[in-house]
């Protein structure tokens, strides 16, 4: 789908600050770029591509083989996986993770905050195909606020007379200058479920380390985690609220391989660390209320 550029950036750009572009075939973007951070956002998905703190290296990851492709999210930033996490309970030909992030998204609004922060808030556009696959009446919001830090608010209404039940997960890619100098603190002691090693249910002895394809869903947990990287010497907090989960995951040279979009050595650049209700975890929203998921990451030297 086409979205026209100059009504998006007659209503919501912000001058100097949030502009909409698209380069050739390529997703509609808002880009945004103030004083204390930069980010792209792809309005195909609603996936966040980028975003670093000014004058930092990038803190979202983004393969630079990544390839645009209608109807499929790009190998990096953050995908929203939405209303399910992993493949579907029943169905295994309906999308993986959801169809949040294959669909297009429509702009709400945008703002530029106080503190200098900018703020961009959309919908997604659901239609007769994702009706089909999940037949409930629920709006689903995405709000961004782009700035020193960047926090992403997922909010799920559910429109229906009846209970919902979803599970979801921003599956944040995070840039790391090698996985072998990584390591992740605040699940310690922590149970998760290990899909490399057959869904067998373990608990965490000591902070979280990467040396072989790592796959698991810590659960019952709403600890802040922080990514201590002695590459680029510095430290990423994950702190989030409405998220019951947390999954670590890096797929390792093999299985990165064999994905063609990821680079021969894309699994040693990124690590994902997903704000999550997965699992044992899923949320049930009752009729006219609502859940959001928050994560919020920040930079520390």
């Amino acid at each position: 789908m086409t979205l026209d550029l100059d009504m998006l950036n007659s209503r919501h750009a912000l001058a100097g600050t949030l502009r909409f572009t698209r380069a050739g075939d390529g997703p509609t973007l808002a880009e945004i770029d103030n004083a204390l951070g930069s980010a792209s956002i792809a309005l195909e998905g609603g996936q966040i591509l980028t975003w670093a703190p000014q004058g930092q290296e990038a803190v979202v990851w983004l393969s630079p083989r990544a390839k645009y492709a209608a109807g499929k999210s790009l190998r990096g930033g953050v995908p929203v996986c939405w209303p399910w996490f992993g493949p579907h309970a029943t169905e295994s030909g309906f999308p993986a993770h959801g169809f949040a992030r294959n669909k297009p998204w429509e702009v709400v609004s945008s703002e530029q905050l106080a503190d200098g922060a900018t703020r961009l808030a959309l919908k997604l556009r659901q239609d007769q195909e994702t009706a089909g696959w999940w037949p409930h009446r629920a709006e689903l919001t995405l709000a961004v606020t782009v700035g020193a830090a960047l926090r992403i608010e997922l909010t799920t209404r559910n429109l229906g007379d009846q209970p919902l039940t979803l599970s979801e997960a921003l599956h944040t890619y995070f840039h790391v200058g090698d996985i072998a100098g990584v390591s992740v603190s605040g699940l310690e002691g922590c149970p998760f479920l290990d899909k490399v090693d057959g869904g067998s249910r373990k608990i965490q002895d000591g902070a979280v380390t990467i040396a072989g394809e790592v796959d698991r869903v810590y659960l019952g947990t709403t600890a802040t985690t922080v990514i201590h990287d002695t590459g680029l010497k510095r430290r990423i907090r994950i702190a989030k609220s409405g998220s019951r989960s947390t999954v670590v995951w890096n797929p390792w040279a093999e299985k990165g391989a064999k994905f063609g979009d990821m680079g021969d050595d894309g699994y040693r650049r990124m690590l994902c660390v997903e704000t999550a209700n997965a699992l044992d975890d899923a949320v049930t929203v009752a009729p006219g209320a609502s859940h959001a998921l928050m994560a919020e990451y920040a930079v520390e030297a």
